[in-house]
């Protein structure tokens, strides 16, 4: 090709593409390049130095300190409990009271943790324990582990999970304790489990309590809600033969944030390397991140297509063991606890619980944190468990 040509071809590829004369092409270029050397001039190239060797220094105390720290250092689930329960996989723990028993609630509290992360969450940390700041406002705790689903469990349903395992355990804990009824505390989905149970089975629930809730499926406002109206839940169930890995579930919840959950997480942990509590409840975390129980396929199904697709929770429509579940059922008094940064339940799918339910004593109180803040943040410690436990307490 001619110079002649390929100058012209320039020509017509700046003029097309930009809409720029070639005078003005000339005058962005020297205004690039003058950018560039300016950026030169202003790098600190000692600074650069200092940070590079910083971080390596953080680094290899931090890989000390890993070698360090043992299994027991970095325990979660420290609070004492006894296990009083089983039913297949599922187990009812009771935790060891704190208080006296003149100061102990006379109404036990059960809580009921989402199927898709595990329950010791409540109870990460010694001086971040959700737990033990119920236990140490009076409250008499139960807690349900869902346990790990495998191949057997595939046709495990939601009625299974409610009906048969809460249930059991409800009327467990209303026949050891002799109280006529309980408090009932549900997180995320067993928050979901838990306003349907007391639907169901409202003469046996004193006091309903949920935390990140999602109720109305209608939202857009999270992308996991605009995911799962178009999720193919049948070919997900079919493809991992009746139970989906938990490890799947857990990645497609770590791409709802990949920067975040995935890059800058890691990223910044180099800086603080060196410091043995930081990186000791880093491993903490971690460790609950990825300890994810694998998914009965039936119960997921269900709870995508009826609930995420079909909405029919709020619609009235849902059925249970041959049951609408009907929300005008829930009389007792209710707080709906919310994360206004919450990025997996917003507070568009949880509020509507208020208006849907027939209590006449219900409040609804959002905080300024995460959906994993209200459980581990300081704002949990200081704030959100003190007014569930002031809340409990006095209609206990």
């Amino acid at each position: 090709m001619s110079e002649n040509k390929t100058e012209n071809m320039n020509e017509n590829i700046y003029e097309n593409l930009f809409d720029m004369n070639l005078e003005k092409v000339s005058e962005f270029q020297k205004n690039m390049i003058d950018s560039m050397l300016k950026m030169g001039e202003e790098f600190d190239f000692q600074k650069s130095i200092d940070q590079i060797s910083t971080m390596q220094d953080n680094m290899i105390k931090g890989i000390q300190t890993l070698m360090d720290i043992t299994p027991e250092d970095a325990a979660s689930d420290l609070m004492e409990k006894e296990e009083v329960l089983r039913i297949g996989k599922m187990r009812l723990y009771h935790y060891k009271p704190v208080v006296s028993a003149r100061k102990l609630s006379k109404t036990p509290t059960l809580i009921a943790y989402a199927l898709v992360n595990r329950q010791y969450m409540m109870d990460i940390q010694p001086d971040r324990s959700v737990i033990k700041s119920f236990l140490e406002g009076g409250m008499d705790v139960y807690v349900i582990d869902w346990g790990y689903p495998t191949g057997e469990d595939m046709y495990m349903t939601m009625d299974d999970y409610i009906n048969w395992y809460m249930d059991e355990c409800v009327n467990f804990i209303i026949k050891n304790s002799k109280a006529e009824k309980i408090n009932l505390l549900g997180v995320c989905q067993g928050g979901t489990f838990s306003v349907i149970y007391s639907a169901l089975h409202p003469e046996k629930i004193k006091n309903l309590v949920t935390m990140v809730v999602p109720i109305d499926f209608a939202t857009n406002d999270a992308l996991l809600f605009r995911w799962g109206k178009f999720m193919n839940v049948d070919s997900l169930v079919d493809a991992y033969n009746g139970v989906v890995p938990g490890d799947v579930m857990n990645m497609a919840y770590l791409i709802l944030k990949p920067l975040e959950l995935i890059v800058n997480k890691y990223i910044g942990m180099t800086d603080k390397m060196a410091d043995p509590e930081y990186l000791t409840n880093f491993i903490r975390m971690e460790k609950w991140v990825f300890d994810s129980p694998d998914q009965a396929g039936a119960t997921l199904r269900q709870f995508v297509k009826d609930l995420y697709q079909d909405n029919k929770l709020v619609k009235g429509e849902l059925e249970l063991g041959g049951q609408k579940v009907k929300l005008k059922n829930i009389t007792m008094p209710l707080l709906c606890a919310c994360a206004e940064y919450d990025h997996l339940v917003p507070l568009s799918a949880s509020r509507p619980l208020i208006d849907a339910v027939g209590s006449k004593d219900k409040q609804f109180l959002s905080f300024a944190t995460g959906h994993i803040g209200m459980y581990v943040s300081s704002k949990s410690q200081k704030q959100i468990a003190p007014q569930i436990v002031e809340w409990i307490m006095s209609r206990s």
